[in-house]
């Protein structure tokens, strides 16, 4: 689970900020007024989001993620974080986590989290020295670098949620317009 500098969820907005390593880190600007139940939806994506991005800053040895995930999610994820390793890189710089809600809800157990993701602060690096690499990948620049990502959340009989399926929406798609800052 994701390590954070931010107190228990209060009533009102908040921003959190959480450390990956010592080059990178994670803003989240959390909404007012969650309930419990969508505290925990949220809370499971974002843990989510930061513990993928410390697989890849420690090369793998953190696995946090794949605890936040069902089967099938997981092993897209676990590919995800393997190019990453196998390719050598890493990441510094700031990722933000914003515009958080719960969309839809089905009975107590499954729901969709969307989130808005800026990446533009992210720097693709050497995993070896830490440099960043000359060639920044499309993904780390406007408008690829800010994304509107749907998170289908499952809760199981052991009364943990999980993720289940992601989905992304990338301007100019209608969904992500909404992520643009």
């Amino acid at each position: 689970m994701a390590a954070s500098s931010a107190a228990p969820t209060p009533a009102g907005p908040r921003t959190e900020t959480i450390a990956i390593g010592r080059a990178a880190k994670v803003l989240v600007e959390w909404p007012a007024a969650l309930d419990p139940a969508q505290t925990e939806m949220i809370e499971t994506y974002r843990d989510f989001y930061v513990d993928k991005w410390r697989a890849v800053v420690t090369r793998g040895r953190d696995q946090g993620y794949l605890e936040a995930m069902e089967l099938e999610a997981a092993q897209g994820s676990a590919a995800w974080v393997k190019e990453f390793l196998d390719q050598r890189r890493s990441v510094r710089g700031t990722a933000k986590l914003y515009a958080m809600a719960v969309t839809s809800v089905t009975g107590e157990t499954a729901a969709q989290v969307n989130v808005c993701v800026d990446e533009s602060g992210l720097r693709l690096t050497d995993a070896r020295t830490g440099d960043v690499l000359p060639a920044q990948p499309a993904w780390t620049r406007p408008p690829r670098s800010t994304y509107l990502q749907g998170a289908v959340v499952h809760r199981g009989d052991d009364g943990v949620w999980r993720i289940k399926a992601l989905r992304y929406a990338v301007h100019p798609d209608e969904r992500a317009k909404g992520c643009q800052r």
